[in-house]
């Protein structure tokens, strides 16, 4: 049985907002209709009152009645206790102080940005905020009861969760609102009574900037992996939070090992057991000191470490932003070593300096003395305390003006060492007189550092040698013309009685009728001495022709049976009286050749006269021809007196030959001629087996196949086109 003890009023209004129609009856009356309004609110409210009437079992609850037309928004507070055999509920309308959607709280929650919502036990929404209603789009929180709206299936479960376990739970959900994907950190709270109110924070920005920060700290580690010094980074537990493949490297530790994140103090025993540390005579100590740099406010001051095995470290330490230490490795023995080098070669460099007689400075590019020798002290008669350390090229040209007073000359040398155009760093150089008397020679050579260097010589005594062998040159060339035009007026001298006594011999053998053979005898030695001599006059007067530089020669294409024809008239009766035999092989009479027809038979036949005077009896002086592409070769042979190996060197010398008569010119004149021709000579030979030389002349490729053959040119035929004048 349902009665009314206290609160017509309040019953009245509980029905109005519950939507119960009393009617024409007593208000008091429709108590059971109120109560069966109540239970029929929701679930978790009709298992609540059952649970009071028939166990006892207190209970309270919110509803929020929104059916009545006026009362709309009410919130009922029902309270249930047992007393005895009975049951009573107190029925109320919350007011500002109690109400969960008009008090403190919902005021402030409906002024957040954050969505805002309170579910009961039961998971039945009890209030959102606006910013809720909004995030799912919903009218009202009586349209989103029937739609049966929510903010997100993940956000929900997370509710339950809290709801299950009656204890504060929290999330982080990707959620979707107003068609952005943001971040959101969702937080269930319990509450008094079986209420628990959610809320979710916009952590998006944050979020992002931690991704960003984790982007950063992924690009930094990237960073500091690539680098070749070597980086450990210690967190603020002292353990080994980060370190590149330079640290393992430099340590040669296991990668396992270091991923276990081993402490400081347990690396600084690892590498003293692999004595790869500094020694020390109290390792205890020493690392106590190390450990103490974790306290450290700015950057530790860089240390030293001489390890076995001869490297250098250079240890860097500073406090690392997110807590710990960042520790940096620096190998330094290439570079230490590089700086020792370094110190040595200017050491060497200035004891060269030192060394030389030019004086020598060296300028920077801004016009500071950085480097000299002793000689440009010695040279400015400068003392040690005129000089002082980056002196500025204006104050050393001070002390040089009383010797050199011309300051223009000055102004273009400053000029030239600090002037960093391309153009004018180019090396210069030229001459000045000193005021003692002294001519020097001063020379400006750009160095690859940017650098200047300026030296200074005494040439005084070069210049008076040079002057003076250009005297003694200009005396040699002068006796050397002398010396060329009384050979030639001498030879020519020589050669008009010559032919007169050559001449009167054959006119005597003409007419040798009546002489005996004693006397035809003398008439024919005379004529082969007359023959000799004038061909040894012929030969001095080219070779002074030649040493004059007027010699030239006229080539032509003729047939080489043209030069075996006249080769063989000179010849006839010639080797006949040695028992020797001249035989050729190679080139048809017909063959074109480009040569000088005179030049190239007086190169035969010094060449057949060498040949038949080494030449063994009853032999033959053997003539070789033949083209190797555009190269005519032709190759004079003979068996006999062969020439000595310390004689092969020189056999093409002037007056090589002398010991056996005549000038000694023959061969000379021979490679002379062929060099004119633009060809060479060689020479191959054994002792006691004979010789073989062999002429080589070029250019014969663009030679006609057939020809007319060319007339022998006497010695006074005017020169052609063809004409080779060598100077």
């Amino acid at each position: 049985m349902v009665r009314l003890v206290w609160g017509d009023e309040t019953l009245k209004a509980c029905a109005e907002a519950l939507g119960v129609s009393y009617g024409d009856c007593d208000i008091t009356d429709c108590a059971p209709q109120v109560l069966e309004a109540l239970s029929q609110s929701s679930p978790q409210a009709e298992a609540d009152l059952k649970a009071l009437i028939e166990a006892g079992k207190p209970c309270r609850f919110e509803i929020f009645a929104e059916k009545a037309v006026g009362v709309a928004g009410k919130t009922l507070i029902v309270e249930g206790r047992p007393s005895g055999a009975t049951a009573w509920i107190r029925l109320a309308i919350a007011g500002a102080q109690t109400s969960l959607s008009s008090g403190p709280f919902a005021q402030m929650a409906e002024h957040l940005p954050a969505p805002c919502w309170i579910v009961s036990k039961d998971g039945r929404l009890v209030w959102a905020n606006s910013a809720w209603l909004k995030a799912v789009e919903a009218e009202s929180l009586a349209d989103a009861r029937e739609r049966d709206l929510s903010l997100d299936r993940s956000a929900d479960a997370l509710v339950q969760e809290a709801v299950a376990t009656a204890s504060h739970r929290e999330g982080f959900r990707w959620l979707t609102l107003d068609g952005q994907r943001r971040a959101f950190a969702v937080t269930v709270e319990p509450l008094s009574e079986g209420y628990f109110a959610a809320y979710a924070l916009d952590v998006t920005e944050a979020e992002e900037s931690r991704d960003a920060l984790k982007r950063h700290a992924k690009a930094h580690d990237e960073t500091l992996d690539r680098l070749e010094d070597a980086v450990a980074i210690f967190g603020p537990e002292k353990r080994l939070t980060f370190h590149n493949r330079a640290f393992e490297t430099l340590w040669d530790l296991d990668p396992a090992w270091l991923a276990e994140r081993p402490t400081h103090g347990e690396l600084l025993d690892r590498l003293r057991q692999k004595r790869r540390l500094p020694e020390m005579g109290d390792y205890a100590k020493w690392k106590a000191q190390e450990l103490e740099f974790y306290g450290l406010k700015d950057i530790a001051p860089d240390e030293m470490w001489s390890l076995p095995g001869g490297r250098s470290l250079k240890v860097v330490r500073q406090p690392h932003p997110l807590g710990g230490l960042l520790t940096l490795y620096v190998d330094k023995t290439d570079e230490l070593k590089l700086k020792s080098q370094f110190n040595s070669l200017i050491q060497v460099q200035r004891a060269t300096l030192d060394q030389l007689l030019d004086a020598v400075s060296v300028f920077g590019s801004d016009g500071r003395l950085r480097l000299r020798n002793a000689a440009f002290d010695a040279f400015w008669n400068l003392s040690a305390e005129d000089m002082v350390t980056m002196m500025d090229f204006a104050v050393m040209a001070e002390l040089c003006l009383p010797l050199v007073h011309d300051k223009g000359f000055w102004a273009e040398l400053k000029a030239r060492v600090t002037d960093t155009d391309p153009i004018a760093r180019a090396p210069q150089m030229g001459e000045v007189r000193v005021s003692d008397g002294r001519l020097a020679r001063w020379r400006a050579q750009p160095l690859p550092d940017g650098a200047t260097l300026v030296a200074f010589a005494d040439i005084t005594a070069t210049r008076n040698l040079e002057q003076a062998i250009e005297d003694r040159d200009m005396a040699l060339n002068e006796s050397v013309r002398l010396k060329r035009e009384f050979v030639a007026n001498v030879s020519y001298e020589l050669r008009t009685p010559m032919t007169t006594i050559v001449g009167y011999s054959e006119l005597m053998t003409s007419q040798s009728a009546g002489l005996n053979e004693k006397q035809l005898n003398y008439l024919t030695a005379i004529q082969s001495a007359g023959r000799e001599l004038a061909r040894s006059i012929d030969d001095v007067l080219d070779m002074a022709q030649m040493d004059a530089g007027e010699m030239q020669i006229s080539l032509s294409d003729v047939t080489f049976g043209t030069i075996l024809h006249d080769l063989s008239l000179r010849l006839d009766g010639v080797l006949a009286t040695r028992n020797l035999r001249f035989e050729h092989m190679g080139l048809s009479d017909d063959t074109m050749i480009r040569v000088d027809p005179r030049r190239l038979g007086q190169m035969l036949d010094h060449l057949i006269d060498n040949a038949q005077r080494n030449a063994a009896a009853d032999t033959a002086i053997v003539l070789k021809t033949d083209r190797d592409g555009d190269t005519l070769r032709l190759e004079v042979s003979h068996k006999g007196r062969g020439i000595p190996y310390d004689k092969q060197a020189h056999i093409f010398d002037r007056y090589v030959g002398r010991e056996r008569g005549g000038p000694g010119l023959g061969l000379a004149l021979v490679k002379a001629l062929t060099e004119l021709h633009g060809g060479w000579i060689t020479l191959e030979s054994e002792p006691s087996e004979g010789a073989t030389f062999s002429i080589h002349l070029p250019h014969q490729n663009d030679i006609e196949a057939i020809k007319p053959e060319a007339a022998p040119q006497d010695d006074a035929a005017d020169t052609d086109d063809n004409t080779v004048w060598v100077a």
